[in-house]
């Protein structure tokens, strides 16, 4: 979009109830409606790489649904973020269920496509695999980038059954691959048993620091943000939340969850306190809406997806107007 044009927001639900009409994100235009798009928002169906519960597959549409009630002006980072760029559903990245190889290299092969318009990616998932693919099309365009991986888990293990491309070894691959900076990789969030101590120093080895849950609840969101902004400084930035990092009783909706998270508000003003750095994209995943009640998990996600969307409209508007 350039500089003078105004973008096209959401339906005014004013005029229009907000059941009434397609469920897009936050009630935006579809890509195909608006030509090209700074933010495109766009679904990864997909959960072929779950170890537990399966149903991922169905979050980017959950939380589309849930995604209605969102208003066009966020008073916590005082923007107005579909009228600061311009924002567009992009639909779902349609991949093979039965074949993960395929799947992967369908989805990075769409996700340049997108990167390649100049848009940024907010990608509903889907389970945490998608994530890989996700990080290679954007170190194409950026270089090696920092890393936030909100989680109860550290997706960083070798192999599931043998498999190396699941929804537990996403990080650990895109290390390998090189399309990660080591120097600014953080977890936020991890907790729970894990197989063993080596799980820990395996990802100390590969750059990873850990934030838990704990962490969060002892020295607050505020220091918890600080801390990340100084680890990740000013450089190219993807943000990757498992929905999991919420306690269940935050995001019962979701394949393995884990007792003792964070709460939605944390999780929310932890990123708040993000705006300043350098978000070129980023996911939400592993919203499974069978398990979930009265929409809690999908209203969570979506909220989530919505503050991460506004970090990145504003940046953008900001750059215009240097």
């Amino acid at each position: 979009m350039s500089s003078n044009e105004t973008p096209r927001g959401p339906v005014d639900s004013s005029r229009i109830p907000r059941y009434a009409g397609p469920a897009t994100f936050a009630r935006l235009p579809r890509l195909d409606e608006v030509g090209a798009a700074d933010v495109a928002v766009v679904g990864v169906p997909f959960d072929s790489g779950v170890s537990y519960r399966p149903g991922a597959r169905f979050g980017g549409n959950a939380i589309r649904e849930a995604s209605r009630l969102l208003r066009p002006y966020n008073p916590a980072q005082d923007a107005a973020p579909f009228a600061l760029a311009q924002v567009a559903d992009g639909g779902d990245i349609a991949v093979n269920p039965f074949n993960i190889h395929e799947a992967v290299e369908t989805i990075e092969a769409a996700a340049d496509d997108l990167l390649g318009t100049g848009a940024r990616l907010m990608t509903l998932g889907g389970d945490h695999t998608i994530a890989l693919p996700l990080l290679r099309s954007v170190a194409k365009k950026h270089g090696p980038v920092a890393l936030l991986h909100f989680d109860a888990h550290l997706d960083t293990w070798d192999t599931y059954f043998g498999a190396e491309y699941t929804h537990g070894t996403p990080f650990r691959r895109a290390v390998e691959e090189g399309v990660l900076d080591t120097s600014a990789l953080s977890h936020v969030g991890t907790r729970g048993p894990l197989y063993g101590k080596k799980d820990l120093t395996d990802d100390e080895k590969m750059g990873f620091g850990i934030v838990t849950s704990a962490d969060v609840y002892r020295r607050g969101a505020d220091e918890v943000a600080d801390q990340l902004r100084q680890r990740i400084g000013d450089r190219p930035l993807y943000i990757s939340i498992d929905i999991d990092c919420l306690d269940p009783a935050h995001a019962p909706g979701t394949g393995t969850p884990e007792a003792g998270g964070m709460t939605s508000r944390e999780l929310l003003e932890i990123l708040r306190g993000l705006a300043s750095c350098n978000l070129v994209s980023a996911d939400v995943v592993e919203v499974a809406p069978a398990y979930d009640h009265a929409e809690i998990t999908s209203v969570a996600a979506s909220h989530t997806a919505y503050e991460l969307t506004t970090i990145m409209s504003r940046q953008i508007a900001e750059a215009r107007s240097q």
